[in-house]
């Protein structure tokens, strides 16, 4: 139990905002804190063992998505390189027209945003489904239309409500175009398996706390045949895309997360997708009237990691809802933990819902390896004991 729990338990649903790092990873980082730290960027005897366990990682991340080791370059984290990736697509790849959605993470949305006002940009958002899905009709029809260089960024995983883009289909509707594809991809590295060497995208980005690793760091896969420019100046870090001196335990810290993960990947998607399942029954069960936003109550199109909960109780009192539970030793979020204390709500259900269901609380669940079928039976319980 953790010591500032007030509760004789603790039940952690919020592993879409980070996850408990695996504690092969805490040993792992604190060895290299100990025992490695040379500068990278020092040819001497200290900074070689340093550089050797940054390539040694690169080189494993690359592996575990089939692509050059030169092609991954590491990151603060997604946003950085969501960052990165955009604002370098306007201005040094001279592309005139974004195409997104406007249920991407804001380290999407506001980038494009600020490039508009800074290159003059042309922004497009496709249209979706009621679900929350996109129409890939709509994405292709937009394509056909444009008369300027396009790139297209759409999520891979809704961080939520969970919907899953084919990314392969979109990958075959920006080829068929001659548009760059970039996916933040942060929800879905280190829980799905990715082969990039069958599927034509160009850019993703990944933060390795989404996995059971540290927060702070994540990377960018940039295709080869793309040719960006630096955020960053300084020195010649990260093939010159990044200056600064890397952070060694971190990075390392993030390979072995990612090792951990896609090792023991079709054994644990099986226990948490379990849950996720279990969940779903307890609470039809249990409560009249549940509901779930987008696809996330559905087993067989949504990630097995993530449900949002529509309960039948007035919006006004979600925060309320959340605390109650919170002091019960419950952790879950209204929806992104990057819009906490934002009074806007959730930009993805403004946009998916109708009225009346925005009139009721949302609330979502996440789930990771670390929780048990007792934290659900825990948790419903106590839904139940604050409905009545």
């Amino acid at each position: 139990m953790d010591t500032f729990s007030n509760t004789s338990y603790q039940c952690y649903f919020d592993n879409a905002a980070t996850t408990r790092v695996r504690s092969e990873v805490v040993e792992k980082m604190a060895d290299v804190l100990k025992n490695n730290y040379g500068n990278p960027s020092s040819a001497h005897s200290y900074g070689r063992p340093s550089k050797s366990l940054i390539e040694l990682s690169r080189k494993e991340i690359a592996a575990h998505l089939n692509v050059s080791a030169s092609e991954i370059i590491f990151t603060s984290g997604g946003t950085e390189a969501d960052n990165l990736i955009l604002r370098s697509a306007a201005r040094d790849l001279k592309i005139k027209h974004f195409i997104s959605s406007k249920i991407e993470h804001h380290a999407v949305i506001h980038t494009l945003d600020e490039l508009e006002k800074d290159y003059n940009v042309k922004v497009s958002f496709v249209k979706l489904e009621k679900n929350g899905d996109i129409d890939y009709d709509n994405l292709n029809e937009l394509l056909s239309k444009s008369k300027d260089r396009c790139m297209v960024s759409l999520m891979h995983v809704n961080n939520e409500i969970g919907n899953m883009l084919d990314l392969e289909k979109v990958s075959k509707i920006c080829n068929k175009h001659e548009a760059l594809f970039h996916s933040d991809t942060v929800q879905s590295v280190g829980h799905y398996k990715m082969d990039l060497s069958k599927i034509k995208i160009d850019f993703i980005v990944a933060s390795a706390h989404k996995f059971h690793g540290p927060k702070g760091v994540g990377f960018a896969y940039i295709n080869k045949s793309s040719f960006l420019r630096p955020l960053i100046f300084g020195g010649t870090q990260e093939r010159g895309y990044r200056a600064g001196t890397e952070s060694v335990h971190n990075i390392s810290g993030m390979s072995e997360a990612l090792n951990i993960s896609m090792e023991k990947l079709d054994k644990e998607t099986k226990y948490i997708s379990g849950l996720k399942n279990y969940f779903i029954k307890k609470l039809k069960s249990s409560i009249k009237d549940i509901e779930f936003n987008g696809l996330s109550g559905d087993m067989k199109k949504s990630t097995y990691t993530l449900l949002n909960v529509r309960f039948p109780i007035e919006e006004s009192k979600a925060e309320m809802f959340l605390f109650k539970l919170d002091l019960k030793g419950i952790a879950c979020s209204k929806g992104s933990a990057c819009q906490s204390g934002s009074d806007a709500g959730s930009h993805v259900l403004n946009e998916i819902s109708s009225d009346d269901e925005l009139n009721k609380s949302s609330i979502r669940f996440s789930l990771s390896i670390y929780n048990k079928k007792e934290d659900i039976d825990i948790t419903v319980n106590e839904i139940v004991n604050l409905l009545d």
